[in-house]
């Protein structure tokens, strides 16, 4: 199992800190950098900062949001990428949120799932520089009856092949994933429930698609945090755990919720949502079963940290992607070494 780290989202306070972290996951052989991007710092500008002060990590997009750039412009920033980077960039792409997608985008966000089969299908088209050409029911390219004609990439990526990720949570969209891409980007894994919740409907696209589970990377992101109190550092979680299974989409649309109830948190799902969406934060917080944030996240000694890896890499997982959490960039450079012990200490190196 490789180890993955990431980022998170740019311009929280921690920049300097983030470059810092990145370089030392390069110095302590991570195998990809992950950088995200909601409705403030872009994912694009990050990775290439990145990129250009490490040497040899990957970077990967998690995610390029779907409805902020259109299919062609994502081709051409994943061929310039790839070519600036000598090969190192991952594509990681999702459809993000109602929220995001209509009040930041406003760009309706209805059927995701053909609008990600459409978007890949035309990326991989664009990136493998043919003539682009393409008749969908989101997309047309070249517009008919216009001036357009089709063109092909001018840029030549590093790679014949850029490895294509996707940002799935949901039954049917993990299942497309399967069928579509070269890895799923997964949040909030329990080791004990991957299999029900997103590994089988992986499988099932797989095989929809002919193919098997060898070399898709199935890599989910996990926080980390080293010490002797797990208590403690869980509770540390519980602000993020509320804001994704409370407050991200809409009531009747947040994949987050509804995969806390898949794991058997249907009351407690519930309870956090309504006390997130009706302002009591801290409420939602405390709502939090600790067994939900402790099974998502890697916390505790380096003993119990390579347990948690062991059990994630039994379940399926081939990229472990870790958030180290700290207050101060000692702390964070702390839980990124602990990874790389762990690691050897669960015999997964």
């Amino acid at each position: 199992m490789r180890l993955g780290i990431n980022l998170g989202y740019w311009g929280a306070g921690m920049d300097g800190d983030n470059l810092s972290v990145a370089q030392e996951a390069d110095r302590l052989g991570y195998d990809v950098c992950w950088a995200a991007e909601a409705y403030g710092s872009d994912a694009a500008t990050v990775l290439a900062w990145v990129a250009a002060q490490t040497e040899r990590i990957d970077v990967g997009s998690a995610i390029f949001q779907i409805p902020a750039r259109q299919p062609a412009m994502t081709a051409m920033t994943a061929a310039t990428l790839d070519s600036l980077t000598k090969g190192r960039f991952r594509l990681g792409l999702g459809v993000s949120g109602p929220q995001v997608s209509e009040g930041w985008y406003g760009v309706k966000f209805d059927k995701p799932l053909a609008r990600t089969r459409e978007y890949v299908e035309i990326v991989r088209k664009a990136m493998s520089r043919e003539r682009l050409s393409y008749e969908g029911q989101h997309w047309t390219l070249p517009l008919p009856g216009g001036p357009g004609k089709p063109i092909k990439l001018t840029v030549h990526p590093e790679r014949e092949h850029i490895p294509l990720y996707i940002a799935a949570i949901g039954p049917k969209n993990l299942e497309q994933t399967g069928e579509i891409a070269d890895g799923a980007l997964l949040i909030f894994p329990a080791a004990e429930h991957l299999e029900e919740t997103a590994l089988r409907h992986i499988r099932a696209g797989r095989e929809k698609a002919g193919l098997t589970m060898d070399g898709f990377d199935v890599c989910p992101t996990v926080p980390l945090a080293v010490g002797d109190d797990v208590n403690a550092l869980a509770d540390m979680f519980r602000p993020y755990t509320a804001l994704y299974v409370g407050g991200m989409g809409s009531p009747k649309q947040n994949f987050y919720n509804q995969l806390a109830q898949r794991m058997g948190y249907e009351k407690e799902a519930a309870e956090i949502q309504e006390k997130y969406l009706g302002g009591d934060k801290a409420g939602a917080a405390a709502a939090v079963p600790h067994s939900l944030i402790d099974s998502t996240t890697l916390l505790g000694s380096v003993e119990r940290i390579a347990d948690g890896m062991r059990a994630y890499a039994d379940a399926g997982v081939t990229t472990l992607t870790l958030a180290p959490a700290g207050f101060t960039l000692d702390e964070r450079i702390t839980a990124l070494r602990a990874g790389v012990q762990a690691l050897e200490h669960a015999g997964l190196a």
